[in-house]
């Protein structure tokens, strides 16, 4: 089971880091992955880490500004957002799959968080 957290009201420029927990199973198996859902709009592809994270990925949007991390010991998966822009503004979901290597499509992912709004405000 993820839970997504950390989600929240900010301004363009401003930083924000979000979490996704993970509970019940041997999280340092799985990758993990974040997606976003904008009103509107399908999901999309953020940031994806390996399951000892040393390889990490990221959707054309947010490259060089986010960041996604892990920490195998506290079955904790992290996304640093630097930078924020008004489109930006979604709801943020972290999943997982067990598998190696780097995983960007969401229909990979067999689990999912409930997700976490983000909004950015100009």
């Amino acid at each position: 089971q993820l839970q997504a957290s950390g989600g929240g009201l900010v301004q363009a420029g401003d930083s924000l880091s979000l979490s996704c927990a993970a509970s019940g199973r041997a999280f340092s198996s799985y990758v993990v992955g974040w997606f976003r859902q904008a009103p509107g709009k399908e999901r999309e592809f953020v940031a994806t880490i390996s399951r000892a994270g040393g390889m990490t990925t990221y959707g054309g949007p947010v490259k060089g500004r986010f960041s996604i991390s892990r920490d195998n010991a506290k079955n904790t998966a992290y996304l640093q957002m630097n930078d924020m822009k008004p489109e930006d503004t979604a709801v943020y979901y972290c999943a997982a799959v067990p598998t190696f290597g780097l995983v960007t499509d969401a229909s990979k992912y067999g689990s999912w968080g409930q997700g976490t709004l983000v909004t950015v405000s100009s």
